[in-house]
């Protein structure tokens, strides 16, 4: 068996320095009818790494698909309540705290593996899947910095036969396919302005935000089923304490992409891609209340700027996080009633009344009312859209869901509809944007170069705080 030291071992290495110049519908499916298109026996041999929470729900999805044989179960917390449920569903499955050590036990094995663990540890599992020929399913944001982005998209188009998705899942649904058709007819065009936001009450800053910003929280003792230096990967050492775990990682700039990369995945994704808009030339922060330099604002607002590309005008994204933190919306509006197509946030709390989280599309000749996930988008105000109604093409049904998606083009069947190529300039976006929240300064951008021009720091950060030792080779393969 072909081990991943033996790999390393053997020269599979490619030479890349931490710079990064050189680097420039309808839901699924049933079972029956996947196991009808791909052949009533073919399964995928999936490994999963991260299974609580979140992960859980993505192995769930998987499993539902009919398409996957679970081999293998890997989290730094095996023995935690959190991970009980699908450490019983699937007693055939291999166990491990390691990913490193999993794919040295049984990568001959694993054909494919979903990665779904804090955004900081999404990186390295990613790598070592693609160098070792894996197919690769990695929850959003795909990567928690700009240059992690750059070295998975390209590590992705070097290792053409693997196959990439990213978990935005609403990529696969009724958004995606409307957007594309209406786009195709003529009705979606000249686009010159958005509004996101995302104004739900989060799972983080449950602490008293006045107790960390000014210093991160001090050590506690470490949980008996938990392996803290796996959890921690590649980020630089912190003493764990029950704020970095289970969500509340997610408002830590050494750890998480914030709201931004929780949620923005799911509200600009179809408008990054179809609109072509690629990366911003400008970031500004225009609201950061509780501003430090530890953890993500309670409040924010950022505005992305991106130039004309061919035909298209230029666009102005204005991002809105935070509970107070609501947009000023169109006459005509209407209502924002709860919509099936979100999952309400982690904790069971619902959508609010005042405003779901979605977008608000500004054309030249029309206004565009949408949310998150699958949401489809709408005309408004009401009487306009009536008027556009005979005008309005057919839209088609989604084929398969994303996680089916996944797998059937791990068997030839299809292609992803969230590849690293499509995904990573979006998770760019997001950290572009993180870096204008955390320094709190507005960035200018050269998209030809990929450099940042007004900030000598924050142009180094691009490439990042170099990772912790022991964990430097993942950037060079």
């Amino acid at each position: 068996m072909i081990t991943r030291r033996d790999f390393l071992r053997t020269g599979g290495l490619m030479t890349a320095g931490l710079a990064i110049g050189g680097l420039n519908a309808v839901k699924a499916n049933n079972a029956a009818s996947y196991a009808r298109i791909s052949g009533a026996n073919r399964k995928v041999n999936l490994a999963c790494i991260g299974i609580g929470n979140r992960g859980a729900e993505i192995i769930r999805e998987f499993d539902k698909t009919g398409l996957v044989n679970i081999v293998a179960l890997c989290d730094v917390d095996l023995g935690a309540p959190h991970t009980q449920e699908i450490v019983a569903k699937f007693p055939n499955a291999k166990h491990f705290k390691d990913f490193r050590v999993m794919f040295d036990r049984m990568g001959n094995s694993i054909e494919a593996v979903s990665v779904a663990i804090p955004d900081h540890a999404h990186f390295p599992a990613s790598m070592l899947a693609l160098s070792l020929g894996k197919h690769v399913y990695v929850e959003k944001p795909m990567a928690r910095t700009f240059y992690e982005a750059e070295l998975m998209m390209d590590a992705a188009r070097r290792h053409k036969h693997v196959v990439t998705q990213v978990g935005n899942q609403g990529h696969s649904e009724a958004n995606y396919f409307q957007f594309k058709a209406w786009q195709d007819a003529g009705i979606i065009q000249d686009v010159t302005e958005v509004t996101a936001h995302m104004n739900s009450e989060r799972r983080w800053h449950k602490f008293d935000p006045k107790l960390y910003s000014t210093r991160y929280p001090k050590a506690e003792p470490l949980p008996e089923t938990l392996d803290w230096d796996v959890w921690l990967s590649a980020a630089q050492f912190h003493d764990y304490n029950k704020d970095y775990h289970l969500g509340q990682w997610r408002c830590w700039y050494d750890f998480g992409m914030g709201a931004l990369g929780d949620w923005g995945a799911h509200i600009l994704d179809t408008i990054h891609e179809f609109l072509d808009l690629g990366l911003p030339y400008e970031i500004n922060p225009l609201k950061l209340e509780g501003h430090n330099d530890y953890y993500y604002p309670l409040s924010t607002t950022l505005l992305f700027r991106f130039p004309e590309r061919r035909k298209m005008p230029a666009v102005d994204i204005t991002w809105y996080d935070g509970i107070n933190n609501i947009p000023a919306v169109p006459a005509g509006y209407g209502t924002s009633d709860i919509d099936p197509n979100i999952p309400p946030v982690a904790g069971g709390r619902l959508q609010p009344s005042k405003l779901n989280p979605g977008k608000i599309i500004y054309s030249k000749e029309l206004t565009f009312k949408g949310g998150s996930h699958g949401s489809t988008l709408s005309i408004i105000p009401e009487e306009k859209a009536k008027a556009m109604a005979s005008r309005l093409p057919e839209v088609p049904k989604s084929p398969s869901n994303h996680f089916a998606n996944f797998l059937l083009a791990c068997m030839g069947e299809e292609k992803t509809r969230s590849p690293f190529e499509i995904h990573g300039p979006l998770s760019q976006v997001f950290s572009l944007g993180v870096m204008a929240q955390r320094l709190n300064t507005k960035i200018l951008f050269d998209r030809k170069t990929q450099r940042i021009t007004n900030n000598a720091f924050a142009d180094a950060m691009l490439t990042q705080i170099p990772p912790r030792k022991g964990w430097e080779e993942y950037y060079k393969l």
